[in-house]
């Protein structure tokens, strides 16, 4: 682990060794070193400190003597710096919320991990854009951006690649992807991204120069100074949550979205057919009462993408796409030019799919967990099942991903319920812990410690206070 955590740092520029700068650690990958953790914890039980917060499902990022996250309540949104050690409040900065954005029911104000690049903090919310603060809190830039288009609230966290912010905002329209001059806030780039719709997932680094976009229907790999498209494979799923992992030379990419499980594919026709069947007034464009066709009427909110009120050609067009979507993991090996579909693909595996939780790769072995905690360990070179089964006293819906520290999975339930499971083809669970209070932050581990945020605290546990 200790090799693994070497070689991803190397090639990630900017991260300082063994340490967790943004959402699920360096890359994205959930791995960790810490073995020497406790296997059983919650309130009152190998508990180092607690630290009440605001409303939020940020996770924790470290720089080397803070802990940053975000929150937010009925007027502001927050960024706050917890000294690392006694998990002490040591300053909070209030923003101005835009009431307008709209959210899913389990996503929030401040959904976005921070990223840090050791000492400053960067944090990006739905209803303001990006800023950054250097470790006394000092501003150092802000960048407003939005309102976005997005019914379900934005999700995706910023990440670092040297002196390059990199963020992903995709929506139902405007999407873009955005490069910035990480001391300046200065835009160095910024590429359009029409033929895509809502999306959640984090980028992730291949290399120093590339850095991997998953979202609707298409894995694409931009180029970390110009933001010009490199390769992509096709293939996605149309609503990408989970955040790919890479090891080895594949990047593994998990996306579920309703109605697009195997065998739920349809044949879409043309829009100028659509178009001589309904437009009863010739103007080029459907309006909800042309359209006879009761399933597409009920469908109106996801088909009218840009809200004018009326199916246009794009909405039309995206719809289609979406129609012949297929929900999948996918084991793609990186590296190419243009189109690489055909020859990229290792594997697909189609059954028993996350909706939200990223996948965690550790040791040649991929692992999902799902709604009423269904784990299942794929081979990553095969995407064979190795073991799938249910983490027995951990149902419930599933928002923050699965991570590993050492040889064990955490697993967290959005009713607090912590599995903690003895990784391997014949995984076991272990244990399974209390939070009493909801989830949907993925943990972190540093100092020999688990780091779990709550909706209303953060936990620091140990197996001794230190």
């Amino acid at each position: 682990m200790r090799r693994i955590a070497f070689f991803l740092c190397s090639f990630v520029p900017g991260v300082f060794a063994e340490e967790w700068p943004q959402f699920r650690g360096v890359n994205s990958t959930g791995l960790s070193n810490e073995a020497n953790l406790p296997l059983e914890f919650g309130p009152g039980k190998n508990m180092a400190w607690e630290t009440r917060l605001p409303l939020g499902h940020s996770s924790p990022v470290f720089s080397k003597t803070q802990i940053f996250l975000t929150g937010f309540d009925e007027k502001s949104l927050y960024i706050i710096s917890l000294d690392r050690k006694f998990g002490k409040e040591q300053w909070r900065r209030a923003l101005p919320r835009k009431p307008q954005a709209e959210y899913h029911k389990q996503n929030s104000a401040a959904s976005p991990s921070a990223v840090t690049d050791g000492t400053n903090v960067y944090a990006f919310f739905t209803e303001f854009g990006l800023v950054s603060y250097d470790a006394a809190g000092n501003e150092r830039w802000r960048l407003p951006l939005g309102p976005f288009n997005n019914p379900f609230g934005m999700g995706a966290s910023p990440v670092l690649s040297g002196d390059t912010l990199l963020l992903l905002c995709d929506a139902e329209s405007g999407s873009f992807f955005l490069g910035l001059n990480k001391d300046t806030g200065k835009q160095k780039w910024r590429r359009e991204r029409p033929d895509v719709a809502r999306g959640f997932a984090t980028p992730v680094l291949s290399g120093t120069k590339e850095v991997l976009v998953a979202g609707s229907y298409q894995l694409v790999s931009y180029s970390v100074a110009t933001g010009e498209p490199i390769w992509w494979v096709g293939g996605l799923t149309w609503q990408l949550k989970p955040t790919p992992v890479i090891g080895d030379g594949v990047v593994y990419v998990l996306g579920w979205a309703g109605n697009s499980d195997t065998g739920q594919q349809e044949e879409v026709p043309p829009f100028a057919d659509a178009l001589a069947k309904w437009d009863t007034n010739k103007d080029g464009k459907l309006s909800q009462a042309e359209i006879t066709d009761p399933r597409l009427t009920k469908e109106w909110t996801a088909m009218d993408l840009d809200r004018t009120g009326f199916m246009e050609d794009r909405d039309w067009r995206m719809y289609q796409t979406r129609r012949q979507a297929v929900n999948s993991v996918s084991a793609i090996k990186l590296g190419g030019k243009g189109d690489m579909t055909q020859s990229n693909v290792l594997w697909r595996y189609y059954k028993s799919l996350p909706n939200v939780p990223s996948p965690v790769l550790h040791n040649g072995i991929l692992y999902l967990v799902k709604e009423s905690g269904i784990l299942t360990a794929l081979d990553a070179k095969t995407g064979a099942v190795l073991k799938q089964g249910r983490l027995t006293g951990a149902p419930g819906d599933y928002y923050a991903s699965p991570v590993i520290a050492g040889d064990k999975l955490y697993a967290i339930s959005h009713e607090g319920k912590v599995a903690v499971v003895q990784t391997g083809a014949d995984w076991q669970v272990l244990r399974i812990n209390t939070m009493n209070e909801a989830v949907n932050a993925t943990p972190a581990f540093v100092d020999g410690r688990i780091f779990l945020r709550t909706h209303e605290h953060l936990y620091c546990f140990a197996k001794e206070s230190k």
